[in-house]
């Protein structure tokens, strides 16, 4: 196989579209800096063989941050001497193409097919793993993973024992009969025509099913149409026969005519009814009249006795009045003495107002000065704090250590610790053990007795009445090693004159003062707090206002004027409650007083009233005309009676026509001989015009031939049924040859 072109988007480290074309066949050599694609190009080519198209599990080829992306590749590639390219789409809008020639496959089937022809399994669910590579896993290695070849090549292991034995077969067998296999090839291709090699209908046989179902979904819909036209062909002839009984029939004229006959007699009652009104009327017209003369006749009589009534009405106000004087003196005594009463309790409370006042000065006062006493020691403690707080706080600052730089100092004695350990390792070590009292001088330093020196650079060593050695240690590590801790003490020694100590302890002790310090200076900031939660000068002001409270109480206090004894005065509330009862006393005489005022205004007016009606009913039993006016009510009483009476008896004759009529039964028949007229003419036009529509609709029908239509699927689906019996049997008959020839060429 050989890889042609590999395309990508969407996928790790290319957010947009990468396109790697014109590999040729060998190595192809691609070079880079790091993080610029390489290895994502390699799992894009994995990814595209080995991954399943559907699978969810593959969030690593979204590039970092980007869910919604959808990761693809795109690759072309020749095998066995055909151009093949495969296009996948994972995790949005999955997809999975496969072409071959003019061959196309879509979906699972492409991923099978292509796991066939390069001998490798997909996955049922999840990522793929190495059991599932099979040969193809050996061939495109990802970065770092060259050291775990062991597990894919032992899961490869089958596949390439198959194919080596298919290879060796394949060859003794054309080895026995070339021609053999030649003639075996042509019959898999001739049944490849018709299916695939997983068995599925391909080619002819694909192409004449799926026209079987298509026609047989369009016959059927054929059916239906001309069963729908028969079934509306036989409701057509129902309703002509309908129309035409009805046309000749015409029933609503009947039911028209017998409305009308009760609409006639409606007519009439309600002439009747219309009468009687009018009856009811002038009877009501007369009875009230009737009621004027009894009403009258009643009043003349009543005259008499009502004016005996208003003479004694009259008396009585007389002595009401004359009560009502007398009693408007001792009222006046009595609301007088409230009064007195009311303004001595107001000028009690007064005064007891102002010892009250008083008082409460003297209280509020007190409670002043033991405020400002209050706030003045805590302001004292909360200076004090303050003090300390800012004397900690410039400890802090003189003795504060940068905490990056002490980390940086920490890792370059780690570093210098660990290259220390490496020097000694490599270092040229120079073992000594001298005569007592002989010396040698090693880089003008003098030793003697036994030792031992690391050498990293070149060593002259002085041996007295011999000569000079230089030891140059062997190899560039130690050279480089000995640059390394040059370059660390170089540092460490620019870290403790910046963090000014003069090695690491130092500085971790310095650190420690200075945590210590910041504890210290934070614990007096919260006691601190809680003396003056807003502030040392936010207390003083406190204090100061507090003063300034004390000052204006005890000016207002002396500003008093001067009391005398006032020990015999009641308490202010019980002075209020005495103004109160003494006001609801005065209120009350006061209430009396005008209540008493009243009550002699009406007892006046009650007197004049009585007198004038009195005056009234004595005139009008004088009157000259009351007699003849008496008499006119009596006769004019009579007439009205006998007129009454002769009126009833026609209106009850009237009435018992009007109920033997019924006019509620009358009325209802014409609503439903109206009612049922119009429903049958309405039926009847509809009934036409359904006709009219369902003609102009079976002759549309009859114009397009639906029958023959239908006979004619019918033909197509029998012929289209017999081809596919025909190619049905064509894939069985090619495999039997197949084997046949199997057994004869490979016994």
């Amino acid at each position: 196989m050989q890889l042609i072109s590999l395309e990508v988007s969407e996928f790790q480290q290319f957010r947009t579209g990468f396109a790697l074309n014109g590999l040729t066949p060998g190595i192809n050599l691609l070079t880079g800096p790091n993080e610029s694609g390489k290895s994502t190009l390699v799992r894009a080519i994995r990814a595209a063989f080995f991954e399943r198209h559907k699978s969810s599990t593959l969030s690593d080829l979204q590039p970092w941050g980007d869910s919604s992306a959808a990761p693809q590749v795109s690759l072309a590639f020749e095998w066995q001497g055909q151009h093949w390219k495969l296009d996948k789409r994972f995790l949005q809008r999955k997809r999975c193409d496969l072409k071959v020639g003019d061959t196309h496959y879509s979906g699972d089937e492409a991923e099978e097919h292509l796991a066939q022809l390069l001998g490798y399994a997909t996955p049922a669910r999840g990522a793929s793993k190495a059991e599932h590579w099979g040969i193809p896993g050996l061939l495109w290695v990802e970065q770092g993973a060259g050291q775990h070849i062991r597990d894919p090549a032992n899961h490869a292991g089958e596949h390439l024992q198959s194919a080596l034995s298919q290879h060796l077969g394949d060859a003794l067998g054309e080895v026995v009969s070339s021609g053999g296999d030649q003639l075996i090839q042509q019959v898999e291709q001739q049944r490849a025509k018709l299916l695939t090699q997983t068995g599925k209908p391909t080619g002819d046989l694909r192409d004449t099913r799926e026209a079987c179902n298509t026609l047989a979904d369009e016959l059927a819909e054929q059916e239906t149409q001309v069963a729908r036209y028969r079934d509306q062909v036989d409701h057509l002839g129902q309703l002509q026969a309908k129309q035409c009984e009805v046309e000749a029939q015409r029933p609503w004229e009947a039911q028209r005519d017998k409305a009308k006959a009760a609409e006639t007699q409606l007519v009439a009652v309600e002439k009747l009814r219309e009468q009687q009104a009018q009856a009811q009327k002038t009877l009501d017209e007369f009875q009230h009249h009737q009621q004027l003369n009894h009403q009258q006749l009643e009043d003349f009589a009543a005259q008499a006795s009502q004016l005996e009534e208003r003479q004694k009405d009259k008396q009585k106000a007389e002595q009401q009045l004359a009560q009502c004087k007398a009693h408007a003196a001792p009222i006046e005594q009595q609301r007088e003495a409230a009064s007195q009463r009311y303004d001595d309790a107001r000028q009690i409370l007064t005064a007891a107002r102002h010892k009250a006042h008083r008082q409460r000065l003297q209280q509020q006062l007190k409670s002043a000065e033991d405020k400002v006493r209050r706030l003045a020691e805590t302001l004292a403690k909360a200076r004090e704090l303050q003090q300390q707080r800012q004397k900690l706080s410039a400890q802090h600052q003189h003795q504060a250590v940068d905490i990056d730089a002490l980390e940086r100092l920490r890792q370059l004695e780690l570093q210098l610790g660990q290259l220390k350990a490496k020097q000694e390792m490599l270092a040229t070590r120079l073992a000594y053990r001298l005569e007592p009292g002989q010396q040698l001088m090693i880089d003008q330093t003098s030793v003697a007795g036994e030792g031992e020196k690391l050498l990293l650079s070149a060593t002259d060593v002085a041996i007295p009445g011999v000569g000079t050695l230089t030891i140059q240690p062997g190899g560039t590590d130690v050279a480089d090693l000995l640059r390394q801790q040059q370059n660390l003490e170089a540092d460490r020694e620019a870290l403790l004159q910046q963090l000014q100590v003069t090695n690491l302890s130092s500085a971790e002790q310095q650190a420690s003062k200075a945590r210590e310090l910041a504890h210290k200076v934070e614990q007096t900031a919260l006691r601190l707090g809680d003396l003056a939660p807003n502030g040392v000068d936010t207390l003083a002001g406190e204090h100061q206002l507090a003063e300034q409270e004390r000052s204006t109480l005890a000016a207002s206090l002396a500003a008093l004027p001067a009391h005398q004894d006032d020990a015999a005065l009641p308490t202010e509330e019980l002075a209020s409650r005495q103004l109160e009862t003494t006001q609801a006393q005065l209120e009350e005489a006061e209430q009396a007083r005008s209540h008493h005022h009243q009550t002699l205004t009406l007892a006046q007016q009650a007197l004049t009233n009585a007198e004038r009606e009195w005056q009234r009913l004595k005139a009008a039993i004088q009157a000259p005309d009351r007699q003849e006016r008496e008499q006119s009510a009596r006769r004019r009483l009579i007439e009205l009676k006998a007129e009454v009476e002769q009126l009833q008896a026609d209106m009850n004759t009237r009435q018992r026509d009007i109920d033997a009529a019924n006019p509620t039964m009358l009325a209802q028949d014409i609503k439903r001989f109206s009612d049922s007229a119009d429903a049958m003419e309405f039926e009847a036009r509809e009934r036409a015009s359904e006709i009219e529509r369902l003609k102009t609709r079976l002759e549309t029908l009859g114009a397009q031939g639906l029958e023959e239509q239908r006979d004619a699927l019918r033909q197509q689906l029998e012929s289209q049924q017999r081809r596919r019996l025909q190619l049905e049997k064509e894939p069985r008959r090619w495999s039997f040859c197949c084997h046949c020839l199997n057994a004869s060429v490979r016994p």
